[in-house]
């Protein structure tokens, strides 16, 4: 089997906190786990359960809020190439241990992967995504001319709390890309 490419963001390796974060209905916006150990192991686990070694994973970005976490990359299949995050905040040796690239944004096939999600004028017109994380649990929305909002189809949200705590292949996500473009 050929080498796979991946895409996952915002695990937050180590931080306690985003396992109390409530959405708007005041629900978990991460249900799986109680503790950052707890969901560390989860996402570990599933991360290694479809990435081999000689698969390449595109990081989104917020991947370990402490250092500590850092140390947690060194379990994960795959050469990694970190997109990053506004979270990433350590020294960029701290991440050169563990990634094989790092970059500020990165064009893959007609996507476009980022941290934050760009602005909509920055959205080139072959863009068919941009794959982005940041937002966690919420949807990228434009407004109807008559003033509704809807979820805008020239953005996808490659968080753990929308995908689930996998990555997910770069051919997969074609296809839900184009299957939420041609469902708009």
């Amino acid at each position: 089997m050929s080498a796979q490419r991946f895409v996952i963001s915002d695990h937050h390796l180590r931080h306690p906190g985003i396992y109390r974060f409530t959405d708007d209905a005041g629900q978990r916006i991460r249900p799986w786990a109680e503790t950052a150990d707890e969901a560390d192991e989860m996402m570990i686990a599933a991360w290694n359960d479809v990435v081999r070694k000689n698969d390449t994973v595109y990081h989104l970005g917020d991947v370990a809020i402490r250092r500590p976490g850092l140390r947690l990359l060194e379990r994960l299949n795959g050469r990694k190439i970190l997109i990053r995050g506004n979270h990433d905040i350590f020294k960029l040796k701290d991440y050169t241990a563990h990634f094989a690239d790092i970059r500020g944004t990165h064009k893959i096939d007609r996507m476009i992967l980022s941290h934050y999600p760009l602005h909509p004028d920055s959205v080139p017109h072959w863009c068919m995504a941009n794959v982005h994380g940041h937002i966690h649990h919420h949807t990228v929305t434009r407004h109807l001319w008559w003033g509704r909002r809807v979820p805008d189809t020239r953005y996808f949200n490659a968080c753990v709390e929308v995908m689930g705590i996998t990555p997910i292949t770069i051919e997969d996500l074609e296809a839900r890309i184009r299957e939420r473009q041609k469902a708009a």
